[in-house]
């Protein structure tokens, strides 16, 4: 693959060429000369685009394809094309397929049906033995077969002696292990924020103490245990201000935040829209603020889509019957760029999840590899069903104006534009 990309901003802060506009030679899939100007003496395909910024090729540490059991919500080839599209040269995969992804011959199908793709996919193991939060899975086997992480998708871990021996034998083979945020004992069968909309609309709440109690549990294992935790998707003030102390309490922790976390709040239910209806649920205006001052402050770690593909037959149903979760890759980097400083949203989207889960980087520097993605981020418009690449339209941000465009990646010594 050799191209030429001519004056593109670079935004990169692990790069001397940060903040710079500059011309990029790519042979054979490394990036071989940096410029103010470079000449084209081998005609190579040249890429000029409208206000061009490029980064580091971002990724995504929680997104569910269908594929295997649930095709009709999302393959795995077209969830794949989708993320390039959007900008994501590498997603971690969850494991809510059918069967379960705990064991290593799920994972082996998993990454064997992302090979060839423009963008990496890397398999998250479940922690648990079909999500059950009884035993633990084949965890040491599925990290050989190419397992980044472990988690039940969206599932708490109920029995806290199983997250305690989970953290312990995580730490023979260096594993990252998740545990989501929600104590089912107080969420009971909430649907939203337990709030003053949920009790206007009639519908029963979730409250936030539900997210901050398992938090606080699971900070006092891992302080017991060590380990690595990470903490997804979390969603209220308190949260925030739990993970900060514990920071600086020397615990290997790290968590990360939903994008329509940091933009929505419960004021979407009015219409009992079923695209609004995730989980964790929606917040308030004052959990926004937190949780955007923490993307900022660096308490939070990652920002996600946490791209969720639901078939029709399971969103547009009535509110208290539809399923949680959004789509989110198409709508990630519109939905935010007007939200959280620009440089701060790379961070977000390369170095820190990268670090975090072990996964391969690369500078945008001579003789790095190419992996990179490719934005203008002074481009308006409204997101509808036509910006949408998955096979499920179920997105949250249908009909809201974006600030941001994305034109594609180039990456794995392929261009997807």
């Amino acid at each position: 693959m050799n191209l030429l990309i001519k004056s593109a901003t670079i935004i990169d802060p692990t790069s001397p060429f940060h903040n710079k506009n500059q011309d990029i030679l790519i042979e054979n899939g490394k990036i071989s000369k940096i410029s103010n100007s470079l000449d084209n003496p081998k005609n190579y395909k040249e890429i000029k685009l409208d206000n061009l910024h490029i980064s580091q090729g971002w990724f995504d540490t929680s997104v569910c394809f269908g594929e295997p059991g649930f095709e009709e919500r999302e393959t795995i080839e077209n969830g794949l094309k989708t993320a390039a599209k959007s900008g994501f040269t590498a997603v971690a995969v969850n494991p809510n397929t059918y069967p379960v992804a705990d064991n290593k011959s799920a994972i082996e199908f998993i990454k064997n049906k992302g090979t060839n793709s423009a963008t990496s996919l890397y398999p998250i193991g479940s922690l648990t033995k079909k999500t059950k939060s009884e035993d633990l899975a084949e965890l040491f086997d599925m990290q050989n077969s190419g397992a980044i992480a472990f988690s039940d998708y969206n599932k708490p871990i109920e029995n806290a002696n199983l997250l305690k021996i989970a953290l312990q034998y995580a730490q023979n083979f260096d594993a990252l292990v998740l545990s989501f945020p929600q104590d089912n004992s107080i969420a009971q069968n909430g649907l939203v924020n337990e709030h003053i909309n949920s009790t206007k609309l009639g519908l029963k709440g979730t409250p936030a103490l539900a997210e901050e109690l398992q938090i606080t549990r699971d900070l006092y294992l891992l302080e017991y245990t060590g380990g690595k935790l990470h903490i997804p998707t979390i969603s209220t003030a308190k949260s925030v201000k739990l993970i900060k102390e514990a920071k600086k309490n020397g615990l290997n922790v790290s968590c990360s935040v939903a994008a329509h976390h940091l933009v929505l709040t419960d004021d979407e239910l009015v219409n009992f829209d079923s695209n609004t209806k995730v989980l964790p649920p929606l917040r308030t205006l004052n959990d926004i603020k937190a949780l955007r001052k923490g993307v900022k402050d660096g308490v939070i770690d990652i920002i996600t889509s946490d791209h969720n593909p639901i078939d029709i037959e399971h969103k547009k149903v009535e509110y208290s019957s539809a399923k949680y979760g959004t789509i989110g890759l198409e709508s990630l980097f519109g939905a935010l760029n007007n939200v959280i400083p620009l440089e701060t949203l790379i961070t977000c989207l390369t170095t820190n999840p990268k670090n975090r889960f072990g996964i391969e980087k690369s500078s945008i520097n001579e003789n790095e590899i190419a992996n990179l993605t490719l934005f203008n981020p002074e481009f308006k418009y409204k997101f509808t069903v036509n910006n949408i690449c998955s096979i499920s339209k179920n997105s949250i941000f249908l009909n809201k104006n974006m600030n941001g465009k994305v034109y594609g990646i180039i990456s794995n010594k392929k261009v997807l534009l």
